[in-house]
């Protein structure tokens, strides 16, 4: 028969999913603050590329 009243392992399962739910989430908001960086970087480092080329075609 089975035992009566409060399920066993019910506690400690919905502790465990929040966990790994916050874990998920953490890696995706890292990875998309990371991607933003690189697509920063990589912005402004084509505007500085862009100018130079300008700046060199005004000098000749």
């Amino acid at each position: 028969m089975s035992k009566k009243g409060k399920a066993k392992n019910t506690v400690n399962k919905a502790k465990h999913s929040r966990l790994m739910k916050q874990k998920e989430n953490k890696l995706r908001l890292e990875k998309q603050r990371t991607k933003e960086r690189l697509k920063a970087i990589i912005k402004k480092a084509n505007q500085v590329k862009a100018q130079e080329e300008n700046d060199s075609t005004g000098n000749n």
